[in-house]
């Protein structure tokens, strides 16, 4: 090969190379499906445009992508976690609880909330590295056992299926501010609960992009057998990678909580699916090893943009489910194809 043709084999590479990095972005099928759906709503619900809407859309993602960030981020490991849903509630009754019980700060419930949730995602770490089993088997026996918790203890405590207000009690204000406030630009309100959705996506993706421990969780997703021969923590990796499910679910009942001062104890059953929903609209495989935090983060501002879409639309909500399902098939094939391409590429 003379010195014409390598450089034009070069140039080449260089040509195919930036579209080989886009085809290759987990997250770029969602992004597309992201942008069809703004454009679909856009078009057939006047309101939707508007600043006010925005605001109430990226509410909506932003009460999934809290969690869908750390679920996205246990997917890409290679597990699930069905208790997740019903994690958020036990989260928001132990905070509120232990509060109202010991007449203390409401701060000190909302450290002992923190302790206990991140105690649950430990468990269902140590469990499944040690026992072996599925995750499935364990979260779901995870899920049953804080359902029957969150009712029993509700109702042996407070004597009914909801707890008392905490809204008098010392520290409250302070801590609605963090978890629950009105942040208001250019006159439009927008909730607290979105800065820490975005936060925790950009410390996600730092995590998966800029570190050992990112590393750790592609390879344990990938062949965790593979990834322990070659040093890798196996165990302390899925361990943190369940903790990091019980810090999201901390933050999203203390939002519950702050937001309403009361809570029912049936609350967050199914919940764990949509945060599953989200994380493979936004390109997380089922199998592990694959993924994004920017793409969980995509697909809860579709899950947004659709749940509160229909209402601006003023079409019957009761088609919600019909079009997350299609999204969720669609997405999936979408993201499918996008790989196979990208493999084309290579």
């Amino acid at each position: 090969m003379n010195a014409t043709q390598v450089k034009a084999a070069d140039e080449r590479i260089l040509q195919t190379s930036p579209l080989r990095k886009l085809l290759g972005r987990p997250e770029l099928g969602s992004v597309v499906g992201a942008i069809a759906v703004f454009v679909f709503f856009a078009f057939f619900a006047d309101s939707f445009l508007r600043a006010s809407s925005l605001s109430t859309v990226l509410y909506a993602a932003s009460t999934i992508g809290i969690m869908a960030v750390p679920v996205a981020l246990l997917m890409i490991g290679g597990e699930f976690d069905l208790s997740a849903g019903v994690m958020v509630t036990s989260s928001a009754l132990v905070s509120s609880m232990f509060s109202y019980q010991m007449t203390a700060n409401v701060w000190v419930g909302v450290s002992v909330s923190l302790l206990v949730t991140l105690a649950i995602g430990a468990f269902n770490g140590f469990m499944l590295t040690r026992t072996g089993l599925p995750s499935f088997i364990i979260t779901l026996g995870t899920f049953l056992m804080l359902t029957g918790l969150n009712l029993g203890f509700t109702k042996l405590i407070d004597g009914t299926v909801s707890t008392k207000s905490i809204a008098d009690m010392e520290g409250f204000p302070s801590a609605q501010d963090v978890f629950a406030a009105t942040i208001t630009i250019g006159g439009v309100g927008f909730k607290v609960t979105i800065l820490w959705w975005l936060a925790l996506v950009a410390v996600a993706s730092w995590i998966l992009l800029r570190t050992r421990a990112g590393n750790w969780i592609f390879a344990v997703g990938g062949n965790k057998d593979a990834a322990r021969a070659v040093g890798v923590p196996v165990t302390r990796t899925k361990i943190g990678l369940y903790m990091g499910v019980g810090f999201g679910a901390w933050i999203s009942g203390q939002h519950l909580l702050f937001s309403y001062d009361v809570v029912q104890s049936g609350e967050g059953v199914g919940n764990e699916l949509i945060y599953i929903i989200a994380a493979v609209i936004g390109g997380c495989l089922i199998t592990g090893g694959y993924g994004s935090a920017v793409g969980s983060a995509v697909g809860a501002f579709i899950f947004g943009m659709t749940s509160k879409g229909i209402v601006f639309a003023e079409w019957n909500p009761d088609w919600f489910k019909f079009f997350l399902g299609a999204m969720l098939l669609l997405a999936t094939l979408l993201n499918a194809w996008v790989r196979k391409r990208a493999e084309a590429t290579k």
